[in-house]
């Protein structure tokens, strides 16, 4: 559990800075430059990434039980799933309406992923890494629109195109990943 808990203070405390370290973030930008700090930032996060992965494997070897979901909570997961993979997709496919709509489509994605799961494993391991993103997830939403409020930020129009471009985009990597790399990359069944 500790190789875990200090892959999620690492990663989420990285994608964390604008919302705690805004200025301190923007002083490190101009010091080093944007190339730089890109750099240092995404070793950073990919390191508490694979700490992250590493630690939940090794947690898993030690389950603690804290509660036992019902079958149609499991369920209801990959419904909360595919929305998130849609609201994961409309944060990259340009012009849709989702993001026009939402704002924030990828963070709304991780809180939905991560909800999810909390209703759906109910192992100790499972609530510290879920529940560590979805409280990220909470506070940077929150924080993103404050900020689009504070700096007048606007989202240009989606268009059906775009919009149809992010859904369709979304359920088929949900469905790859629902049906196949789940099992592959977790070694678990989501939908069985």
């Amino acid at each position: 559990m500790p190789v875990l808990i200090l892959g999620l203070v690492l990663f989420l405390g990285v994608h964390s800075l604008r919302i705690f370290a805004d200025d301190w973030r923007k002083r490190q930008i101009a010091r080093l430059g944007l190339k730089p700090w890109k750099g240092l930032y995404s070793l950073l996060a990919i390191a508490g990434f694979v700490l992250i992965c590493w630690g939940f494997a090794l947690a898993r070897h030690h389950p603690v039980l804290l509660y036992a979901p019902p079958l149609w909570l499991v369920r209801l997961n990959a419904l909360f799933t595919l929305v998130a993979f849609v609201l994961f997709a409309a944060a990259r496919v340009p012009h849709n309406g989702i993001k026009a709509r939402l704002h924030h489509p990828q963070v709304l994605a991780v809180k939905l992923w991560a909800f999810g799961h909390l209703l759906a494993a109910g192992m100790l391991h499972d609530v510290v890494l879920f529940g560590a993103f979805l409280l990220w997830a909470v506070v940077l939403f929150a924080a993103s629109n404050r900020r689009d409020r504070r700096e007048g930020t606007v989202y240009p129009p989606g268009t059906t195109k775009g919009t149809a471009i992010a859904v369709v985009a979304g359920v088929a990597a949900w469905a790859l990943f629902a049906f196949w790399l789940h099992a592959l990359l977790i070694g678990v069944k989501p939908l069985m």
